[in-house]
C-alpha cells in the first residue's frame, strides 16, 4: 500500500510563509537565529513577527499546525471539545488507539481482547472523530509517536499532542510539544496556544556512533547530565557533524526521551537523513519542499560556529567516545556507562538475575532499532545460545511490524524465544498483565522504553526497571545477568563453548522499502453534522462533563490539608495508569485513584492520610470526597518537580473534581503546572522552599490576596495549626493576565464556551 501524503496543502502553506517570517524575526532580533527561534517566530499567532520575546520570561501566543491525541487522553480532550461549541477541528488533528491494549498473550489475542473490552471507548472515539473532522487510527495501527513520525511530522512545523512524548517528532525537525487536553481543545477550537518563550539548551554532537553505542545512548547520557528537571522551560537543540550522522529515527529516539529531562521539546535541523526518511515513507513531495527551504529549516551557520553566544546552556558530546549507557532503577536520569554498570549492580544490591528484556515502545521501535536487536538475536541462534531471560518485542506501527515480518526479523526473535506484542504501548505504560507481579518480589527487568518509575511497568514496587538501547536489552536478555558486559564478557553456549557477541549491525531503512496492507487509518466524514456521539448515562467508562464552578471572588479560607507529598511525585503517582486507564473517559470514576501513589510525608505511607473530620486515616480520594461532601475545599502540598512525567491532565482534573483548590509545591514540571491552571486550580510555589517543613498534618490553610491577584505578586498562605497557633508564609505564582481569566472563569474551557 502506497503512503498518502497527509495535509500537504497545510505544509505548503507553512513553507510559503516561513522565509518572510524568519527574515522579519532576524531583522528584529538583529543576530543569527537558532532553528528553535526560527520555528517559534514563524508560528506566532499574529503572523509576521513584530517584537522580540525574552526567553524564559515572556508568554507568547502561537498557532500550531496540528494536534495529535492518544486514546487514553483523547477521551477527556474530546469530551471537553464537545463543550467548545465548534462544528469541526480548526487544524488537522488525529486520534491514535495505542494505550488501552493490555499486553498478555501476544499481538493477535491481545488485540482481539482489546476490541471487546474497549468497544464502547473505541466507538466513542471513532464517532466523535468522524463528527469533528479528525483522523482516526484504529487499535493495532501503532503507537501515536511512531505513526506521527511516519505520516505527519515535517521539518519546520509545530504541533502539540496530548502525550508527553509528542516530542518524538523533533527527529524530523519539528517543534512538537506535549500538552494536556485543554490545550488541545484551544487549538482545535481555533484559539491561540500560549507558551512561555523557552530558554535554549544547545547540544553539540561530534564524532560518530559505532559498535554497541546507539542514538539511545546519547539521550541516556544527556539525562544523566541534566537530570529529570534540568530541561524544564527549555528547548534542546542538537547540532554538529555528529547530529547529521544519526538516522532520522535515531534522532526521534533522542528527542523522545527529552521528555525525561523535563524539556519543552528537543529537535534537530533538517538534513539528508531526514530527506531520506521522508522519501522512504512516501513523502518525497515534502522532502522536495523542504530542500527548497533548507537554510530556514536549520540554525544559522554562525550559531553553530559560536554556540556559546546563542544558547543559554551548552553541552558537547563526542559520539566516537560515547559508551553504551544503562539508566535506572526507578528514575530515568540515574545514568551508568556500561563499563560502570556491573560495579553499580553489585554495590547497590540490584537484583542481578534478569527476568525480562523488553524492546520496542514509541522510543525505540524503528526499522533500524529492530534490525540492530535482531542482529544480536541472530548471533544467539547461530552460536547456540539460549536466552536466559524472557524477551518481549513491541513494534511501533503496523507499517514497521508488516515490514519486519516480510524481512524475516520476527522469525529471528521467535527462534530466540521472543514474544511479539500488539503495535501498542503495552508494558511501557503499565498495560502489562505480568504473571505473579502481585507477589511483589524483588526482580530486575531491562527495557528500551523511556520511563522506569516504581510500579510503572507491572505494578510491582519491587521491580527494578532499567533503560537501555534495544541491542543492549537483547544482549542482556541472552545473558540473563545484569552484570554482563557484551563488549568484554563471554557466554557459555549449550555445547559448553565460550562465545563472545559481536557488535550489532543495523539497517536504517528497509532495502525493499516499507510495506503495509492496512495501516489502520480511518478518514473522517466530509460532513459530520449528522454523526451522533453516544455516551450511555450508566456507562462506567465514559461520562459527559459538567463545567467546573467559577471562582466566587473571595480568598480561600479553611482549606483542609489533603496530603503533604514527599519526594518524587510524578503524574503516575497523582493519577496512576495501568488498570486505571479504562476510566480515562469517566472523571468521577478515575478520581478514585487521586494521589494514591504519593508518599505521605507524615507516615511515609502511600494512600494513607488523616481525615481531619474524623481524625482517622483513610485513602486519599476518600478524604477528598469527605471534605467535598462537607462543603470544604482542600489543598495539596508537594516537593520538587511535582507532576513530572506524562502529560495526563487527569492529574489536574481529579483534584479539581474532588474540590481541591490549591496545589502548593517547591517546584513544578511544566506540563502539569499548565494543566492545573487550565482547570481553574491555583498552582503555587513556596517563596521559601524551607516553608514546606512548616506544614503540619492537621493544618487548615487560608490563601489570601486573591482579590488583588496580579502578575508577579506573591500570595499569603496562613497555616492554622491544631494547637491554635498560626504561621504566615508567601507563595509565588506564574499566572499572567490571560491565565487569571481561566482561574476566574473556573477553567480555560469555561472561558472558551463563554466567548462562543
Amino acid at each position: 500500500m502506497k503512503n498518502m501524503v497527509f495535509d500537504l496543502d497545510m505544509i505548503k502553506n507553512v513553507y510559503a510563509n516561513m522565509a518572510s517570517r524568519v527574515d522579519a524575526a532576524k531583522a528584529l532580533v538583529n543576530r543569527p537565529l537558532t532553528l528553535t527561534e526560527k520555528i517559534l517566530y514563524a508560528h506566532l499567532d499574529g503572523g509576521t513577527p513584530s517584537k522580540v520575546y525574552a526567553r524564559g520570561n515572556d508568554y507568547v501566543d502561537f498557532t500550531p499546525d496540528r494536534v495529535a491525541m492518544q486514546d487514553a487522553t483523547a477521551q477527556m480532550a474530546l469530551l471537553q471539545f464537545m463543550q467548545a461549541g465548534k462544528s469541526k477541528a480548526a487544524v488537522p488533528s488525529t486520534v491514535h488507539c495505542d494505550h488501552l491494549i493490555i499486553a498478555k498473550e501476544g499481538a493477535s489475542e491481545d488485540l482481539k481482547s482489546a476490541n471487546v473490552t474497549n468497544q464502547e471507548v473505541y466507538e466513542f472515539l471513532s464517532s466523535i472523530s468522524n463528527k469533528y473532522g479528525i483522523g482516526f487510527w484504529k487499535p493495532g495501527a501503532g503507537i501515536i509517536h511512531q505513526v506521527i513520525l511516519e505520516n505527519y511530522a515535517f521539518p519546520g512545523g509545530m504541533m502539540i499532542g496530548t502525550d508527553s512524548h509528542t516530542v518524538n517528532a523533533g527527529g524530523l525537525g519539528m517543534v512538537a510539544i506535549g500538552v494536556g487536553g485543554a490545550d488541545a481543545v484551544d487549538v482545535m477550537a481555533g484559539m491561540a496556544w500560549e507558551l512561555k518563550f523557552p530558554k535554549l539548551i544547545g547540544i553539540k554532537l561530534t564524532g560518530k556512533l559505532s559498535g554497541w553505542t546507539s542514538a539511545k545512548d546519547v539521550i541516556l547520557k544527556v539525562a544523566g547530565i541534566l537530570t529529570v528537571k534540568g530541561g524544564t522551560g527549555c528547548i534542546v537543540e542538537y547540532f554538529g557533524e555528529g547530529a547529521k550522522s544519526i538516522s532520522c529515527t535515531g534522532k526521534g529516539t533522542i528527542c523522545n526521551m527529552g521528555a525525561e529531562i523535563g524539556a519543552t521539546t528537543s529537535l534537530f535541523g533538517y538534513d539528508e537523513k531526514m530527506a531520506e526518511y521522508l522519501r522512504a515513507t512516501g513523502r518525497a513531495e515534502v522532502a522536495a519542499l523542504a530542500d527548497e527551504l533548507a537554510s530556514y529549516l536549520t540554525g544559522d551557520e554562525d550559531v553553530y560556529q559560536s554556540p556559546e553566544k546563542y544558547f543559554d546552556q551548552l553541552i558537547e558530546i563526542n559520539l566516537s567516545e560515547l559508551e553504551p549507557h544503562i539508566n535506572g532503577p526507578f528514575t530515568p536520569d540515574k545514568a551508568w556507562s556500561l563499563s560502570q554498570f556491573k560495579k553499580a549492580v553489585k554495590e547497590n544490591d540490584y537484583p542481578r538475575n534478569l527476568e525480562v528484556g523488553l524492546i520496542g515502545s514509541c522510543t525505540n521501535s524503528s526499522y533500524e532499532d529492530i534490525t540492530r536487536a535482531a542482529s544480536v538475536a541472530q548471533q544467539a541462534i547461530d552460536k547456540k545460545l539460549k536466552a536466559k531471560a524472557g524477551f518481549i518485542i513491541t513494534p511501533g506501527s503496523e507499517q514497521v511490524r508488516y515490514t519486519i515480518e516480510r524481512d524475516g526479523l520476527i522469525d529471528v526473535f521467535g527462534k530466540m524465544g521472543g514474544v511479539v506484542l500488539a503495535n501498542a504501548c503495552g508494558p511501557c505504560i503499565g498495560q502489562w498483565a505480568r504473571k505473579d507481579a502481585d507477589k511483589q518480589l524483588r526482580n530486575s527487568i531491562i527495557t528500551s522504553f523511556n520511563r522506569n518509575f516504581a510500579k510503572r511497568a507491572d505494578g510491582n514496587p519491587n521491580t527494578f526497571a532499567f533503560v537501555a538501547s534495544p541491542e543492549i536489552v537483547t544482549a542482556f536478555a541472552i545473558a540473563g545477568d545484569l552484570a554482563f558486559n557484551p563488549i568484554t564478557d563471554e557466554l557459555i553456549n549449550e555445547n559448553g563453548v565460550k562465545i563472545k557477541l559481536e557488535a550489532p549491525q543495523g539497517i536504517e531503512l528497509p532495502v525493499k522499502g516499507f510495506a503495509v496492507e492496512d495501516n489502520g487509518y480511518q478518514a473522517p466524514a466530509e460532513d459530520g453534522s449528522n454523526v451522533q456521539v453516544k455516551v450511555a448515562s450508566d456507562s462506567k467508562r465514559l461520562q459527559l462533563l459538567a463545567p467546573f464552578d467559577e471562582w466566587n471572588g473571595e480568598d480561600y479560607k479553611g482549606l483542609k490539608l489533603l496530603i503533604k507529598a514527599k519526594g518524587k511525585c510524578t503524574t503516575d503517582h497523582i493519577s496512576m495508569a495501568g488498570p486505571w486507564l479504562k476510566f480515562r473517559g469517566h472523571l468521577d470514576n478515575i478520581s478514585s485513584n487521586l494521589l494514591i501513589g504519593a508518599v505521605n510525608s507524615f507516615n511515609d505511607q502511600t494512600n494513607m492520610v488523616k481525615n481531619q473530620l474524623t481524625g482517622e486515616y483513610s485513602a486519599v480520594p476518600d478524604a477528598a470526597r469527605a471534605y467535598k461532601a462537607a462543603g470544604l475545599g482542600s489543598i495539596v502540598i508537594g516537593d520538587e518537580n511535582y507532576g513530572e512525567g506524562s502529560s495526563r491532565e487527569h492529574a489536574a482534573m481529579e483534584p479539581r473534581h474532588l474540590n481541591a483548590k490549591v496545589v502548593l509545591v517547591k517546584s513544578f514540571a511544566r506540563i502539569h503546572e499548565t494543566n492545573l491552571k487550565k482547570q481553574g486550580m491555583l498552582a503555587l510555589t513556596f517563596a521559601d522552599k524551607a516553608d514546606y517543613e512548616k506544614i503540619r498534618e492537621d493544618d487548615s490553610i487560608d490563601v489570601l490576596g486573591l482579590t488583588e491577584f496580579q502578575e508577579g505578586k506573591p500570595l499569603t498562605i496562613v497555616l492554622h495549626h491544631k494547637d491554635g497557633s498560626e504561621e504566615r508564609i508567601l507563595a509565588n505564582h506564574t499566572y499572567n493576565q490571560n491565565q487569571f481569566e481561566w482561574f476566574k472563569a473556573g477553567s480555560a474551557l469555561n472561558l472558551i464556551s463563554k466567548q462562543q
